[in-house]
């Protein structure tokens, strides 16, 4: 089997708003897939029906090859968009606790730490509270107790919120070198250039439904199309259109956009 998640025609209703509407997905294993759409498209829902805080009204989940299960959670590790950090607690104290939940030995769980927070250099910071760590400090302590336990899938809603540039890049290259000892990442955004920057396939969400998904290489081959959008402002509108229509040949044009992040003709 080449997918390590398939998502078949999931629904998701909240009242009377639709969140989801009938989304597959497949990520293949050992890839960095996208998560792509603009706020409120439906992607954190989509991400916690797979993390089983949210069950779906249809469809269903199948993670390497089983339908997905409770215990399948030992095998997910979850960044989640809205960071969750005890703030009274100790950094080390907080990370260890948090290790041992996911079913690491305590043993295990510091040599573990121990090698993270060198490889971050960030070992000072084993004796402080959270609640004295920046924005960009405590996302750094939730990355490694979200990858501590080496899960078979990785899913990251929205990684680089709160970094400055150099902390992101840093971040960039550990996604990628995970990638490469073997984990399957999903990458959930809106902005299209951190996208371009890590993933091999995306899927497109807008108002609750896939737009499209595939390989992101294909998909930008697909829809290069050499078409540029040119915006004239006045107020002789119907004059303009028919002065430029006497010398060139023109057509409507159809431009999809989301939020200028990406457009299609």
């Amino acid at each position: 089997m080449n997918d390590l998640l398939e998502v078949q025609d999931v629904s998701k209703n909240f009242a009377d708003f639709q969140a989801l509407s009938s989304v597959s997905i497949n990520v293949p294993k050992h890839s960095i897939f996208g998560l792509l759409g603009p706020n409120g498209a439906g992607k954190t829902t989509l991400i916690r029906i797979i993390n089983q805080i949210t069950i779906p009204d249809s469809g269903k989940v199948i993670l390497d090859g089983e339908p997905l299960q409770p215990h399948h959670v030992q095998y997910i590790g979850y960044l989640p968009e809205e960071r969750g950090l005890y703030k009274s607690m100790k950094v080390g104290e907080q990370a260890l606790y948090l290790a041992q939940l996911k079913g690491l030995s305590y043993k295990e769980a510091k040599k573990r730490l121990v090698y993270w927070f060198e490889k971050l250099g960030i070992s000072h910071w084993w004796d402080k509270k959270i609640q004295e760590l920046s924005k960009g400090m405590a996302q750094k302590i939730q990355f490694v107790v979200t990858v501590l336990h080496q899960p078979k899938l990785l899913i990251f809603d929205e990684p680089f919120s709160g970094f400055d540039p150099i902390n992101a890049n840093i971040i960039k290259d550990e996604i990628l070198q995970l990638r490469a000892e073997g984990a399957t990442v999903i990458f959930s955004t809106h902005r299209m250039e951190s996208v371009e920057e890590l993933c091999d396939h995306i899927a497109l969400i807008h108002e609750s439904k896939k737009i499209l998904d595939g390989k992101l290489a294909d998909i930008k081959r697909q829809y290069k199309t050499n078409t540029f959008e040119v915006g004239l402002s006045t107020k002789h509108k119907t004059a303009l259109k028919h002065t430029i229509a006497e010398r060139f040949e023109i057509a409507t044009a159809d431009f999809k956009s989301l939020e200028d992040d990406l457009k299609l003709n």
